[in-house]
């Protein structure tokens, strides 16, 4: 039985093609032995260096007092309050929560094991974007993470299915064939509580302009990929307010752009071997000129370069298949990923991937340099992208790209919640914000590795000490065993 019931004409209307799509799912919430409990009353971390990761800096032997789910003070000496929980953190560090901001955590209620998995990793908040599930699904997930009834990461901004052009093939979206439909979609993911939209690699030019047009009317944010139909420029300038995965930028930035952009609107699918292409004749000039555009129009960039390592092993699927984090990812997962390492294969054997990787990293390095505002994602969900686990792979690739630890960590929690427009609850740890913590054993401004040196998390003022965590993970790697999992 549905949640609620649509009132509106063009919410009954999208649900239509929703419900053509999908299973109907109950709206009840199950996190099998990961329900969230209160938080304690008071907690009071000791002896700890506290990161300011606004401007670089530690703060040494600092006490941090958490009431309820937020941060009561953080100052040298802080008298500790009767029946406080203490911790004793001397040697440790402490940051904000990191934030993932492109996962899919919800598609076929995969956020049974990735929300324990992001938790144990320090991963607190999330931008959802897009799932298979319906919006009142969603939206019921949230709450509950919000309400304590489900251990999870915040959903700090979310969308629901992805649009995209006819022939899709992308279980997260659903077609839209017309301008006017495109507009509908709009206005219920707006009456629906979408944070923004997503567009997708095949609308037509007409419907993606008519969707950004109606999401400026409906005051709702157009965030994700640029159709092919579309250049980087263009969505730019139209006030596209993320470009996901840097997608076009390198066919933006090639000296033979006008043949790659035919090639491309003639067979989308080949778009990695365009792009292989378009590494080869990049020319810096011309990205120069796509960066500071992004820079005028206040266009953020989600690199996700994680998602792109399968390019630079595709003949050696098990450099994925042996790592130890896979023991958390059901077999549902892994044979998804499997086919779709294949897929890549096929397409991508007769062209220079390596080169293409190398182009992927340079230039995020070169979009920070030229003052493009970055956001940390990994795109989880998609091949061999494990939930937290390759959060850590992402910062220590960014800095890989020519990012100091500072810029990575700042991506990743105080331009994060900028971002979202939360810089008032989250981001950075201080009097009156939400506790929303991660406890390291080294200082990741040394070494971005530390990160996942993991002590202990902070979840909305409830306090998850390493044994807590270490419980999460064995409970996945329990039901992923005993085939528990969706």
């Amino acid at each position: 039985m549905l949640c609620g019931r649509f009132l509106l004409t063009d919410a009954n209307y999208v649900m239509s093609k929703i419900l053509a799509l999908l299973i109907i799912l109950s709206c009840a919430v199950l996190l099998s032995g990961q329900t969230a409990t209160p938080a304690a009353s008071t907690m009071v971390i000791t002896h700890v260096t506290v990161i300011d990761v606004a401007r670089g800096l530690l703060r040494p032997d600092m006490t941090v007092v958490v009431d309820g789910n937020r941060i009561a003070a953080v100052r040298k000496s802080a008298m500790v309050p009767h029946n406080a929980k203490v911790i004793d953190a001397t040697g440790k560090f402490l940051i904000p929560g990191l934030w993932d901001m492109h996962a899919h955590s919800l598609t076929d209620n995969r956020y049974d094991y990735a929300f324990p998995l992001l938790i144990a990793n320090g991963v607190t908040g999330i931008r959802e974007m897009g799932s298979n599930l319906l919006p009142e699904k969603v939206n019921q997930v949230r709450q509950d993470v919000l309400d304590g009834i489900l251990l999870g990461p915040r959903l700090g901004a979310l969308t629901y299915q992805i649009l995209d052009g006819p022939g899709t093939q992308v279980n997260t979206a659903t077609a839209v064939t017309t301008p006017e439909e495109g507009r509908r979609f709009v206005r219920t993911y707006k009456q629906l509580g979408a944070s923004f939209i997503k567009p997708y690699n095949l609308l037509s030019r007409e419907v993606y302009l008519a969707i950004v047009d109606e999401a400026k009317r409906m005051k709702i944010p157009v965030e994700g990929h640029v159709p092919v139909s579309m250049t980087a420029e263009e969505v730019s300038d139209l006030g596209q307010l993320t470009i996901e995965h840097n997608f076009d930028v390198l066919v933006s930035s090639s000296t033979d752009e006008v043949a790659l952009r035919k090639a491309e609107r003639a067979d989308p699918r080949r778009w990695g071997a365009i792009e292989a292409k378009a590494a080869a004749t990049f020319d810096e000039q011309k990205t120069k000129h796509l960066f500071a555009t992004f820079v005028r129009n206040g266009t953020w960039s989600c690199p996700t370069i994680i998602v792109y390592s399968p390019i630079i092993h595709l003949s050696d699927e098990d450099f994925f298949l042996n790592r130890s984090e896979m023991k958390y990812i059901p077999q549902s997962m892994r044979d998804r990923w499997h086919q779709t390492f294949e897929q890549i294969r096929q397409v991508s054997l007769d062209v220079d991937n390596r080169k293409r990787w190398q182009m992927r990293s340079q230039i995020v390095g070169m979009m920070h340099r030229a003052g493009v505002e970055l956001i940390a994602g990994t795109d989880m969900g998609a091949g061999y992208v494990i939930p937290g686990f390759s959060m850590h792979d992402e910062l220590q690739l960014m800095v890989e790209a020519g990012l100091s630890t500072l810029t990575v960590l700042q991506s990743a929690t105080i331009n994060a919640v900028k971002f979202l427009g939360k810089e008032k609850d989250l981001g950075t740890i201080e009097r009156g914000k939400l506790a929303d913590l991660v406890l390291l054993e080294g200082n990741p401004l040394d070494n971005i590795k530390n990160t996942r040196r993991i002590a202990a998390v902070v979840v909305n003022g409830r306090y998850l000490p390493k044994q807590t965590l270490q419980r999460l993970l064995d409970d996945v790697e329990a039901r992923v065993k005993n085939n528990d999992l969706p």
